[in-house]
């Protein structure tokens, strides 16, 4: 079995197959043919994505009973204040496929010290003079989600790098690069 954490950078598909006019993960590494993304990330989004061929930890990380937790990075527009962030940590209700949805519990706080890379393009700081830095940690993984909950509290995301899942992280691993770990190491990251 092979296990790989890639920082997908931004304006990247999750996906090697190629589509007109988008960069794929395929140009980060010649990966084994057998092996796949387990869940994505969008576009318009960055960081910590797994590859492996193990379908049953595909299906162990997908089913959302498991509640492995994911940990992002999100550059807001303006500064949430106290009210903002509790109603974050306690569910906010965001549209999910047409459906009213609460989302569950999160864990969310301000981050002092940021030393991701500048994203190309950079995000246009002078339409956004004010943004703050936040951590969430989900233990769900509706579509668009972070970004629709900080939109549901009046914040809408400039930038969203997901930075762990569990354990497992984008230390030391730059934007369109990998790290490979053993199914031992990988498991025991992610809590298995």
């Amino acid at each position: 079995m092979k296990y790989y954490a890639i920082h997908k950078p931004y304006g990247m598909l999750s996906q090697f197959t190629p589509e007109a006019g988008h960069r794929t993960i395929s140009e980060i590494f010649a990966f084994p043919r057998d092996v796949y993304p387990v869940g994505r990330l969008d576009l318009d989004s960055e960081g910590l994505l797994l590859l492996t061929n193990d379908t049953a930890l595909n299906k162990l990380l997908l089913d959302p009973a498991n509640k492995k937790n994911k940990t992002y990075a999100v550059l807001t527009e303006g500064l949430p204040d106290g009210d903002a962030i509790k109603k974050l940590e306690a569910g906010v209700i965001i549209n999910n496929k047409g459906v009213a949805y609460k989302t569950r519990p999160s864990k969310v706080q301000v981050l002092d010290l940021v030393k991701f890379e500048e994203r190309v393009p950079p995000v246009n700081y002078t339409k956004h003079h004010t943004h703050t830095w936040m951590q969430i940690t989900i233990s769900e993984g509706k579509n668009r989600q972070v970004r629709k909950m900080f939109a549901a509290v009046g914040h809408p995301v400039l930038r969203l790098i997901r930075t762990a899942i569990e354990d497992l992280t984008l230390e030391d691993i730059g934007p369109g690069k990998f790290r490979e770990y053993s199914r031992d190491a990988c498991y025991r990251l992610l809590h298995i």
